[in-house]
């Protein structure tokens, strides 16, 4: 199993961007000297609890700040992009990183961004630029390339540069069967994330991903990656997983408020659900986010992920995001690292 860190500048209350940012450049750096295979970051827009307009931009800097380390978008919004723009950023990337690039992609999820870069189109809808987009960039990657189809048209142009890679790895973020199948049938990786839920979820969405594997046996099997909430605390503190399941009781109370899209917003900010509104959701207890998000002792983190080795899942995606202080949350990824990592070396 290959480790890589999924992170984010999460921004709360008023703190310099430029903190949050080398922040978030020395746990990439602490990943890379740890062992990691990969760092991921996301687009979002107008958000401050996941400031990330532009993840290449990140990358790219960080290209220059690491030397092994891959550099994956996760994800890049196939709706807010033009499969040209897209194309040549990305593969611009993987010239600055001298190949580095893991190219990921994914419809999109949060109606704001879409009332605000696509008016008009629901979230749900976004599944349609992403089929287009995935076979265009592949072929822009490769040379002259035109395109006619329900979403983009554009005449016969190629990227310019072209990626480092022949083919830098392409990843789509799955849940539904469908997009399992599209992503297998087109020969890319899968990422997937149960969010709150629970291991349950998570062999529901290997068992999506074997079934496409096996509607597709001419394609190579693709990797398959979890996203996983992690913190890891001391095994002689039997109490500290709480720490970590209260930072992700609040950040998911921010992630419903965005979700829903039901409050207002001032300067980027949404205020949470209250934990009023969530008290009868037994997924928002402390015992649940102990239970569900990979919250535990090394031993007990161990564990889990060896279960999902047995599920066929090849990369664990260590998630930073979850209102904890910078230095908790370097705590715990120094811990990952010494006590958790070691057990899986090849």
């Amino acid at each position: 199993m290959k480790f890589s860190l999924f992170l984010h500048m999460e921004r709360y209350q008023d703190k310099e961007y430029r903190q949050l940012f080398e922040e978030l450049c020395e746990l990439a750096q602490i990943a890379e000297q740890g062992g990691f295979d990969k760092i991921w970051i996301g687009e979002h827009h107008g958000m401050q609890y996941t400031a990330s307009p532009s993840p290449s931009q990140q990358l790219a800097y960080l290209a220059a700040k690491t030397s092994r380390i891959r550099l994956g978008a996760g994800t890049f919004i196939a709706p807010f992009w033009d499969p040209l723009r897209l194309a040549g950023e990305a593969a611009m990337l993987d010239v600055i990183s001298n190949g580095r690039l893991e190219f990921g992609i994914a419809r999109g999820a949060y109606q704001y961004e879409f009332d605000r870069l696509v008016p008009g189109m629901k979230a749900s809808e976004g599944g349609a630029a992403l089929r287009e987009m995935v076979p265009a960039i592949k072929a822009l990657w490769q040379g002259d390339y035109a395109h006619e189809g329900e979403v983009y048209q554009f005449p016969t142009s190629t990227c310019v540069p072209k990626p480092q890679q022949s083919m830098p790895p392409m990843w789509i973020a799955a849940r539904d069967p469908s997009s399992h199948e599209f992503a297998v049938a087109n020969g890319c990786n899968v990422m997937v994330t149960a969010l709150m839920k629970g291991d349950e979820e998570v062999a529901d969405l290997a068992d999506k991903f074997d079934t496409a594997c096996a509607k597709h046996p001419e394609v190579p099997r693709p990797e398959l990656m979890l996203l996983r909430h992690t913190y890891v605390h001391e095994e002689d503190d039997p109490e500290g997983w709480k720490v970590g399941a209260e930072g992700l009781n609040r950040f998911y109370r921010h992630f419903l408020g965005w979700f829903k899209n039901e409050s207002p917003v001032t300067d980027g900010y949404m205020p949470p659900v209250s934990p009023e509104s969530v008290a009868d959701n037994p997924e928002f207890t402390l015992e649940s986010l102990h239970r569900n998000m990979m919250v535990g002792t090394p031993d007990a983190l161990t564990e889990r992920l060896r279960y999902y080795e047995s599920l066929g899942i090849t990369e664990y995606s260590y998630w930073t995001d979850n209102t904890l202080s910078f230095e908790e949350k370097k705590r715990s990824l120094e811990r990952f690292i010494r006590d958790v990592m070691p057990r899986f070396a090849a």
